[in-house]
């Protein structure tokens, strides 16, 4: 029996310490936001937070996990970060297909954690290796930057 914390509580899980931590959140706690995409890191679909840093989930044992924070899509409304990037991700219609955006958005609040007014280099930068077959890219970037400016004024 292992206990993770995932959005702010404890939860044990029954799996092998090799079990990725993707399949714990979806197939053992019923959490669907975060996605299978890739399964070789490659694609961003499954971006959680560790401890606050994106972290692709299907490769992550839960072994690896111990006993730092996890986060998910699921708790990004709760999140005054995360709450503020989905309402620019709305309000811009960044989501086409919709399939990668959980992990767009994990990515992107973890960047405006760590760099409140990124540059566009920055932005670049953290965003790379999310990657989004209807290629909303240039929404996403413009969405990133509004969510910033939005938090800026909050201050």
């Amino acid at each position: 029996m292992t206990t993770l914390k995932i959005n702010g509580r404890p939860v044990a899980v029954d799996t092998p310490p090799e079990t990725p931590l993707l399949w714990v959140l979806r197939d053992e706690l019923g959490m669907t936001g975060t996605k299978f995409g890739c399964g070789m890191a490659l694609c961003g679909a499954c971006t959680v937070h560790i401890d606050g840093r994106p972290t692709r989930a299907c490769v992550t044992p839960i072994a690896a996990v111990g006993d730092q924070a996890v986060s998910t899509i699921d708790a990004m409304a709760d999140d005054r970060v995360g709450r503020v990037v989905q309402q620019a991700w709305v309000e811009l219609g960044v989501a086409q297909c919709g399939y990668c955006q959980a992990g767009q958005i994990m990515s992107a609040v973890a960047l405006l954690k760590q760099q409140p007014k990124p540059s566009e280099r920055q932005i670049d930068e953290a965003m790379n290796g999310n990657i989004c077959r209807c290629g909303t890219y240039p929404r996403i970037r413009a969405a990133i930057q509004l969510a910033a400016s939005r938090l800026q004024g909050a201050k």
